[in-house]
């Protein structure tokens, strides 16, 4: 369980997606990738942060390769995000080998940490409907990871983070993307 870090290779990941097909890490080789170790499918900040994305996605370029892992059963996630039209890619990471392999953290005081610095987020969350539908500590104490990579499938920025809502800012992801 160790952590990535710049200059890595990029994890090599191949998931079921919510769209019926299968995300693989090799397919986009060769392009700038935005990857991000979410936490459960029912995470009221993970889902304030698909639509933050979604809400900016228009100032990403149009060939923005994005990927989202979530803890969760791929049926269960396509349920909870399918209709949703996320513009990007969200995958199902069943067994969670993945997050253990890429040494995403867990920690119940830091998750806490985010909830009391973050009441507006979790206000705005449950206002709509993203209520956590699991009383599993250990789900709920993921911290998250976010992971740009360069086109040559090598880690440029590996963030992980603090607490459940310190993510690498959209700005800087868009600027990613846009080769800066």
């Amino acid at each position: 369980m160790s952590k990535l870090n710049v200059g890595d290779s990029a994890p090599e990941i191949s998931l079921p997606a919510i769209d019926g097909t299968t995300f693989d890490m090799s397919s986009v080789k060769g392009k700038r990738v935005i990857f991000t170790f979410f936490r459960f499918s029912s995470c009221p900040f993970c889902n304030i942060r698909i639509d933050r994305l979604m809400k900016r996605w228009d100032e990403f370029p149009k060939d923005t390769v994005m990927v989202g892992v979530f803890d969760a059963k791929i049926g269960e996630l396509t349920k909870r995000m399918g209709k949703r039209n996320i513009p990007f890619t969200i995958v199902a990471d069943e067994t969670y080998e993945h997050f253990e392999k890429n040494g995403v953290e867990k920690s119940y005081p830091r998750f806490m940490w985010g909830a009391m610095r973050s009441p507006m987020t979790m206000i705005m969350a449950t206002l709509k409907g993203y209520i956590p539908m699991t009383l599993s500590i250990s789900k709920m104490s993921t911290l998250p990871v976010d992971i740009l990579i360069d086109e040559e499938g090598k880690v440029a920025e590996a963030h992980y983070c603090k607490d459940t809502v310190d993510h690498i800012p959209i700005d800087r992801m868009i600027a990613f993307a846009n080769g800066e």
